[in-house]
């Protein structure tokens, strides 16, 4: 799968896709990779998390990160365990899934991850500020959905250094590697102005950021767009709940 990522970077490819409404029901495509196929129809999966997939996607959201049979995937933000589920039974008994959260969100997360690492042999689960991760040499993808634009909070034992997060990703990524990131949109031109107060961020500032770092931009997608959105509400407002318009960003490791 990491081989269509490295195409998309020499392209430019832009991967499309439309907006799922709550009448939707979600259909596995037919070119599915036998490992993601198999994550998407586990039993594990609760009927709620199979709910959610008209919406985001999961097949072509694991396609696009290049999520292979016996990879170390590294999971920041994994509240929820929606993507977190689909992982482990993707990368299979060889891989293995390291959630990381920051101290802060315990409240969040902190006793299910606990829960699900102790039950999955392939997973393991950590809280450590960002800027303290120690994270393993050799790691195949990473992946941040919906937190990026947390990352800049009032106090300074919650906030990151961005520029330093992820360039300890670049380091612990294998050249090639892939770092995914997803996150609701705020209005073009707006930077990190709403990310404290509507939950939103301007992709272009993650972009500007996680390039500094080193790394390339393989893949822009409107897989989870919604152009209905004026990205001026709080992702929370029960109107635009679920269906913000969304940022799918997937930058790689030089190699």
């Amino acid at each position: 799968m990491r081989l269509m990522i490295r195409i998309a970077a020499v392209s430019g490819l832009v991967f499309g896709g439309t907006l799922a409404t709550a009448q939707d029901s979600y259909v596995v495509p037919a070119d599915t990779p036998a490992n993601v196929k198999r994550a998407i129809e586990s039993s594990a999966r609760t009927d709620e998390q199979r709910a959610r997939d008209p919406r985001r996607k999961p097949v072509e959201m694991l396609m696009l990160a290049g999520i292979e049979e016996g990879d170390y995937v590294i999971e920041f933000a994994a509240f929820g365990h929606y993507y977190t589920t689909l992982l482990v039974d993707a990368v299979g008994a060889d891989g293995h899934v390291e959630m990381v959260d920051m101290p802060w969100t315990e409240r969040f997360g902190g006793e299910s991850g606990r829960a699900f690492a102790a039950a999955h042999d392939n997973a393991m689960y950590t809280q450590v500020h960002y800027n303290e991760t120690e994270l393993p040499d050799e790691v195949d993808v990473v992946t941040m959905v919906l937190f990026y634009h947390d990352l800049s909070r009032e106090s300074a034992e919650e906030s990151v250094d961005t520029a330093d997060m992820n360039a300890r990703v670049l380091a612990s990524l294998k050249p090639g590697g892939t770092y995914l990131i997803v996150d609701h949109k705020a209005e073009d031109g707006s930077g990190w102005r709403d990310a404290m107060t509507l939950h939103r961020i301007d992709a272009q500032a993650i972009i500007d950021e996680v390039m500094a770092s080193g790394f390339e931009l393989a893949v822009t997608s409107d897989l989870l767009a919604n152009p209905s959105d004026g990205r001026t509400l709080n992702m929370r407002d029960p109107s635009i709940r679920g269906g913000t318009d969304r940022a799918v960003l997937v930058f790689r490791k030089p190699m």
